[in-house]
């Protein structure tokens, strides 16, 4: 988090706590024998993470921009409301064919908004 602007720390820090929660429990079922590996790099103003997990994989659905603010789950919804957040924080969100790697990227000098969390 030190390479992260002071301005989007916050709103990164709580996108990476949901994926990597995530990855946890969901990809590898609180199994402490497995482990969930992050890879960080900065391309240009491109802030990129790599989160992998080894779990049996997860197929999301393609969810556009105005599904999303449609699908907003209700409060006693668990799931998916994480998916909902890492959309809303992150400028992409991709996972692999596997279900197991996903790739989050931050445009961290980006014009089009301000942080969501100040």
């Amino acid at each position: 988090m030190e390479e992260i602007p002071h301005r989007w720390k916050a709103e990164v820090r709580l996108g990476l706590q949901e994926a990597l929660v995530n990855a946890a429990k969901h990809g590898n079922a609180l199994d402490p024998s497995k482990t969930v590996l992050v890879r960080f790099s900065v391309v240009a103003n491109h802030y990129w993470w790599v989160i992998s997990d080894q779990g049996v994989g997860f197929q999301p659905s393609y969810v556009s921009e105005a599904e999303l603010e449609q699908v907003l789950p209700c409060d006693e919804q668990e799931c998916g409301r994480g998916m909902y957040l890492l959309h809303k924080i992150f400028d992409q969100v991709q996972w692999n064919s596997q279900g197991t790697e996903l790739r989050l990227c931050k445009r961290v000098k980006s014009p089009s908004r301000a942080p969501l969390l100040l």
